[in-house]
């Protein structure tokens, strides 16, 4: 079966946005949706709006209406239809309300099964994009990140919680394929805390002890649990499957050329594979280390840009 994935991005995401698909999905798209074979729950995606399984396609309504209605629908169950196309698709702009509730009328009335308008066991969507029809159950995304970014302990120079969920999308893409993870310079937790979110086998580490307090307080804020040591990078025993490393350094704290290398290769020692956000080139650092830069974007907000370097040794 194939999956349709619907996004909501903002412009500056985009690259971001892109980068995060490609690792989950091994491709990306220039349009704000995706279809692919992979199953994954909306809500791991800051971006993702919504999932349609698709059950039927078809390039008329009349066509779909006709398919609709000889669809085998579970006689258990009750369902409810929403016309999916309330938003922009870039060239497919988003339908007015007439539209939307005229399709469902004449899709809805094709369904051979208990409708429910109130509480269905079964969401049905519909959308159109490019020509086609798609017809599914439809599961919603939920802002899991939101929730997450009024946290007991703020840090302002942290990623924002949305990013950060991003990240380690893009760090971790496969979960069940993971069996140690490590942001080594976690600061207060933002990190930590979406990946935990996701089920993610994520522990930390920092050189502060202040931001190690408030990142463990972030943590049990929100009801997760996992260690945060006090501890520098070079001190780190791996190995690690993965290793997320945020480096603000050279605009906020006082680190050498040679500092940074120390972590660079203190990264390259513990984890095959590294996703880094930087402020400033380190790509030649990184290459002269020995990791394979597999991917990247840039994260934006207004001027400031975050360089996101998926690595691997």
């Amino acid at each position: 079966m194939n999956y349709l994935y619907y996004y909501v991005r903002h412009m500056d995401e985009r690259e971001v946005c892109e980068l995060e698909m490609r690792a989950l999905f091994g491709k990306s798209s220039n349009a704000p949706y995706i279809i692919t074979e992979r199953c994954i729950e909306p809500s791991r995606s800051p971006f993702i709006k919504g999932r349609l399984a698709i059950w039927i396609e078809a390039d008329t309504e009349k066509d779909l209406i006709e398919r609709v209605a000889s669809y085998s629908f579970k006689t258990d169950e009750t369902y409810k239809l929403t016309c999916l196309n309330e938003v922009d698709f870039d060239d497919e702009k988003k339908w007015s309300h007439t539209q939307r509730r005229q399709i469902e009328r004449s899709v809805g009335s094709a369904i051979t099964a208990e409708v429910d308008l109130h509480n269905p066991t079964v969401e049905l969507g519909v959308i159109y994009l490019e020509g086609t029809y798609y017809f599914g159950a439809v599961q919603k995304g939920e802002a899991v990140w939101f929730h997450h970014q009024q946290k007991p302990r703020m840090y302002s120079t942290a990623l924002s919680s949305r990013l950060a969920r991003a990240i380690v999308n893009i760090a971790v893409p496969h979960i069940e394929a993971v069996e140690k993870v490590i942001d080594p310079c976690c600061g207060i937790g933002t990190v930590l805390v979406e990946a935990l979110s996701m089920g993610v086998p994520i522990e930390g580490s920092d050189v502060n002890p202040l931001v190690c307090d408030g990142s463990r307080e972030n943590i049990a804020h929100f009801g997760y649990d996992t260690s945060v040591t006090l501890c520098p990078i070079e001190r780190v025993e791996g190995p690690y499957d993965v290793a997320i490393i945020d480096l603000p350094y050279n605009l906020f704290t006082h680190v050498t050329d040679e500092q940074l290398t120390s972590i660079l290769k203190s990264a390259y020692r513990i984890a095959s594979r590294v996703v880094f956000v930087a402020i400033e080139s380190v790509e030649e650092q990184l290459q002269q280390i020995g990791f394979t830069i597999v991917d990247e974007a840039i994260a934006r907000k207004a001027k400031f840009e975050r360089k996101i370097i998926v690595c691997e040794r």
